[in-house]
């Protein structure tokens, strides 16, 4: 798989300067984790499952995750995992003429309630485990953590295929400021032990909020809500760390998807979308995505990368604001020459900023990992030629 390989190979040749790279599920964690990009959540009762990932992957969707936590009733979640192993079982078999077998799956995540629920489903799946990259646990905490690894690493040893973990960061005792320092400090003697399986640490910011019983409106992100902006910058403070300790931490989710009636004017300024892109600018308004957008940017700069995502709209903002810019590849790559080991100050290539080469230099290493998934834009091409690519039609 590849992202933006879903566009005719012309299409790319004309976007990107360096291609996206193609990758497998068995690929190294440390490539699969900024890979994720955008990982769209979705129930695990749809009655067409098979169908939806198979159409989504068609789309340039890259990561999944099928839900058997909180998007469905506490009454359905025996009829969803009946559901999940059917149809997961009738994708292992493709290659029939139900199926476009020429299409590479996402990578396929389950979201458990609980820890028995993942030998459980490893054993029913038999050999469609072969579809599964790992599980998603919810509320994560050192005490429930541990319970969750220890049954994820018994599942991989007896279906013997690599599963990973992906935490979410969601309970009150991180959240509240009496407890959030020896709760960070409980996940980070958890997930260090099982440093191998754990691919990335999400964020749950809905559940963030519902803790003071808050909701954004889709005018404003997640960092806007101040209580919950502190918590994210203490997540990242300690296991988003640049010195080799640290994880991948994803964006949270943007609940919006439908227009809504504005307060605010719009974020997106007009300049960037002049000529025939405006209806672009006008399509993004009026499906609140200029919220979005505005939040991936500040997910980036406060250290987060990929995002939760709820609807397949969200999909293409989220990888088009991924790729490496020109200016961001060449500054990057400027840095990390090896003529640079000893440090010093030079003009960037673009002759618009100062590149320190030793404070810069983990900054840069990130630019090159994202770079090497998400590619590098052509000089003269933005988020906005990225964006009217993928669109249909």
């Amino acid at each position: 798989m590849r992202h933006f390989g879903h566009l005719a190979p012309e299409v790319r040749e004309h976007l990107f300067h360096r291609q996206p790279c193609r990758f497998s599920a068995d690929a190294p964690a440390a490539l699969l984790s900024v890979a994720l990009g955008a990982t769209l959540y979705s129930p695990a009762t749809r009655p067409a499952l098979a169908h939806d990932i198979v159409k989504q992957a068609r789309h340039g969707v890259v990561s999944m995750v099928l839900c058997l936590e909180d998007s469905i009733d506490d009454a359905d979640v025996e009829t969803a995992e009946k559901n999940l192993v059917h149809h997961l079982t009738a994708l292992s078999a493709r290659g029939t003429p139900a199926w476009d077998a020429d299409v590479d799956l996402p990578l396929l995540f389950i979201r458990v309630r609980a820890p028995e629920q993942i030998p459980d489903l490893v054993r029913r799946l038999g050999p469609a485990v072969r579809l599964l990259s790992g599980f998603v646990l919810p509320k994560f905490t050192e005490e429930r953590g541990v319970v969750f690894l220890e049954a994820l690493t018994g599942a991989e040893a007896d279906c013997g295929r690599r599963l990973f973990a992906m935490p979410v960061l969601e309970s009150p005792e991180l959240l509240h400021l009496e407890t959030r320092a020896e709760t960070l400090a409980g996940i980070v003697r958890t997930v260090d032990k099982y440093r191998d399986r754990v691919l990335a640490l999400r964020l749950g910011v809905t559940d963030f909020c519902s803790a003071y019983g808050l909701r954004r409106s889709p005018e404003m992100t997640a960092y806007d809500v101040q209580i919950v902006a502190g918590a994210i910058g203490d997540v990242v403070n300690v296991l988003g760390r640049a010195d080799g300790t640290g994880f991948i931490v994803t964006g949270p989710v943007w609940e919006y998807f439908r227009l809504q009636e504005r307060i605010f004017k719009p974020q997106l300024r007009q300049s960037p979308f002049s000529g025939r892109a405006e209806h672009l600018r006008t399509a993004l308004i009026e499906h609140d995505l200029d919220g979005l957008l505005r939040e991936i940017e500040l997910d980036r700069a406060n250290g987060l990368l990929g995002k939760t995502c709820i609807h397949p709209s969200h999909v293409l903002p989220v990888h088009a604001l991924s790729v490496v810019s020109h200016e961001e590849f060449s500054d990057a790559r400027d840095i990390l020459r090896p003529d640079r080991d000893g440090g010093g100050v030079l003009r960037s290539t673009y002759t618009n900023k100062m590149n320190e080469v030793k404070p810069h230099r983990a900054w840069a290493e990130r630019v090159l990992r994202r770079a090497e998934v998400f590619g590098v834009a052509r000089e003269n091409v933005g988020f906005v030629e990225l964006l009217a690519a993928g669109l249909p039609g």
